[in-house]
């Protein structure tokens, strides 16, 4: 189990770091390249107007200073049948094409977690999948039906899809934990004026004792918020590490969905370490 475990991290790194030197080689500057989770959501929520924490996360009222899935009962249901069932509906002005990334999206989560996003009836939470402007979520389960915001321009892509559905299964981002500074450096002074708050930690994170993951879904890239073109997170002690790049769930990503919903299913024993 832990063999496959880490030779899908080894596999993982090493394309990380491939994509990384050869991106830096052609730019020379800036190695987040366009397609990242945040290079496409800094972009999408650049104008939206709402008040957004950490560049995509809803902010409910009473909690700007903490963190949301901890302040209150944020997760979904479990089934008796040892499955998680997220009631969700699509809204009509998605094209086909749209729609098929999206239910692409949603399904990959069975393949390795006990979540079920199902297509909703009459339950009264769930997910509306809407195109909104910018890609945006809450963190967790919320009463009703919970805007989950895929811009049709800008958002309707494998890895944002993966990233909003995690926010609202209760994952905040990696940059965010509470040990956060033993393995990034945040560089305010390269940050836009007004974009400070995107970079505060969560003192009270779910951390789920699972360790600090660079090449998680849900961590931003180097550059994000940045204001001269100079890196805003920079890992530590190795600079070099790559971030931000993830086009899927890693397999801590996948680790900490079945950890946080105690998922018992033994056929994901050989994705993820015991």
């Amino acid at each position: 189990q832990y063999k496959i475990y880490y030779i899908m991290q080894f596999i993982s790194n090493f394309f990380c770091f491939t994509y990384s030197c050869i991106y830096s080689f052609i730019s020379n500057t800036i190695d987040d390249d366009e397609f990242s989770v945040s290079a496409l959501i800094e972009k999408a929520n650049a104008n939206i107007g709402m008040l957004l924490m950490f560049g995509d996360i809803v902010v409910h009222t009473g909690l700007r200073n903490a963190d949301p899935c901890t302040a209150r009962d944020c997760l979904w249901p479990k089934s008796s049948d040892g499955n998680v069932y997220v009631p969700y509906r699509i809204s009509n002005e998605y094209s086909q094409k749209e729609r098929d990334i999206i239910m692409e999206g949603l399904r990959s989560f069975s393949r390795s977690t006990c979540i079920r996003f199902t297509r909703r009836e009459r339950q009264r939470d769930f997910l509306d999948i809407q195109s909104r402007s910018g890609c945006y979520s809450s963190v967790g389960r919320r009463d009703g039906g919970q805007v989950l915001s895929l811009q049709r321009s800008g958002c309707v892509y494998h890895h944002v899809i993966q990233h909003e559905l995690l926010h609202a299964l209760g994952f905040n981002h990696e940059q965010t934990r509470s040990d956060r500074d033993e393995h990034v450096r945040i560089v305010l002074e390269n940050v836009k004026c007004g974009k400070e708050h995107n970079f505060r930690k969560i003192e009270d994170s779910r951390n789920l004792d699972t360790p600090y993951d660079y090449g998680s879904l849900m961590h931003y890239g180097r550059y994000f918020f940045s204001r001269n073109g100079q890196p805003t997170i920079v890992p530590v002690p190795d600079p070099d590490v790559c971030i931000g790049t993830a086009r899927q769930m890693s397999p801590t990503d996948i680790l900490r969905v079945n950890r946080l919903y105690a998922c018992s299913t033994k056929k994901f024993d050989l994705l993820i370490p015991q």
